[in-house]
């Protein structure tokens, strides 16, 4: 009877957790909207409590619109924007700030109506307390990054603060969902090998490199420095890839060189997954193996098709932000594809290895 209990209040913890992933991944969905449409700088004051309501009346909306005349994004790039298209920007970095907020709440909630029925187990608590503080420091990040920008000759903010701020919520993404799924896999269901387990390692530490290189062309704009393929402007090495100085500076600030790397790792993962896939052909494994296997596959088809899309309608804003977003939501579920199979498949030091279909 003990046992039924802890395995239905493990699984109900993870179905909360898993609503947390969802929130998590429709969170830096809005960021992605956010920046493509250029509304981090519209709020120019972080206020946890008040902030929650937008402004309710016209006198309240030129107040703000005011405040967002102050920054040098306003002066320089949108200083013919009347109130109706700051309401626009307004309402996207209102809006990602809010679902934050929500994102919050569902977990403390969550935390305390489990803490009071006491369907934590003793070692889920300092995984618990590990995820409030990756969310935490995901918040505090979020605002320093909203700060880049909000000083004198910043029109946007900055990209390696954005970026970090991506990387953050992904990493807080992860987190959640090997959480979940240490609570609604069961141990059966774990295949192992460890060769292929290496290989999926291998496979996520790229990912997470180009997810970083998609953080740098989102910041950046990059895509619009060559909206062509396959080659770029019409080269397959393009001239102007080492102009800034230092030279190490062009690996992150230099928009062809980001482009190039970007394009080039995206290419180099396509032949990792198909690899994978191939050996992991060879192998049954547990049914949730059997179905999962081949998803990253199909998510890096789709993936590559979309950032050829993207960047080819990058000249055009209303398309970048559709193909922008869409790119991004695809990499997310390419990522935890990744994560899900390095959790069903381990080392052979665990156990037997797989048989062989």
């Amino acid at each position: 009877m003990q046992a039924m209990n802890d395995r239905k209040a493990a699984r109900a913890v993870g179905i909360w957790l898993m609503i947390g992933v969802g929130m998590i991944i429709i969170q830096v969905i809005l960021g992605g909207v956010t920046r493509l449409t250029e509304s981090g700088l519209s709020i120019t004051e972080w206020k946890p409590i008040t902030g929650v309501l937008p402004p309710l009346n016209d006198s309240q909306w030129l107040a703000e619109f005011d405040k967002y005349k102050n920054t040098d994004q306003f002066r320089h790039v949108h200083g013919d924007f009347t109130v109706s298209d700051f309401k626009f920007i307004f309402f996207w970095e209102w809006f990602h700030r809010v679902w934050a907020r929500m994102l919050g709440v569902v977990f403390l909630v969550g935390f305390v109506y489990f803490l009071a029925k006491r369907m934590f187990k003793k070692e889920m608590i300092i995984p618990m307390v590990i995820l409030f503080l990756l969310g935490a420091l995901q918040g505090a990040i979020g605002w320093i990054m909203v700060q880049s920008g909000l000083v004198p000759e910043k029109l946007f903010v900055g990209h390696i603060e954005l970026t970090t701020h991506f990387i953050a919520a992904l990493i807080l993404l992860c987190y959640t969902f090997w959480f979940a799924l240490g609570l609604l896999v069961p141990k059966q269901a774990i295949v192992h090998n460890t060769s292929l387990h290496r290989l999926v390692i291998f496979i996520l530490v790229v990912v997470f490199i180009q997810l970083t290189y998609g953080g740098f062309m989102a910041g950046l704009k990059a895509a619009t420095v060559a909206p062509t393929w396959p080659t770029m402007n019409g080269e397959i090495i393009p001239a102007g890839m080492d102009t800034l100085s230092p030279r190490i500076k062009n690996l992150s600030d230099n928009k062809l060189m980001v482009q190039f790397i970007h394009r080039g790792i995206a290419y180099v993962l396509l032949i990792l997954v198909f690899v994978y896939w191939l050996r992991s052909k060879a192998y049954k494994g547990s049914q949730i193996f059997r179905t999962a296997k081949a998803v990253p596959l199909l998510l890096i088809l789709l993936q590559v098709i979309l950032g050829i899309l993207t960047v080819i309608n990058s000249p055009y804003a209303n398309r970048l932000v559709w193909f922008g977003i869409a790119h991004q939501f695809v990499g997310m579920l390419l990522l935890l594809s990744i994560v899900l199979m390095l959790y069903l498949i381990h080392s052979n030091k665990n156990g037997p290895a797989i048989t062989t279909a």
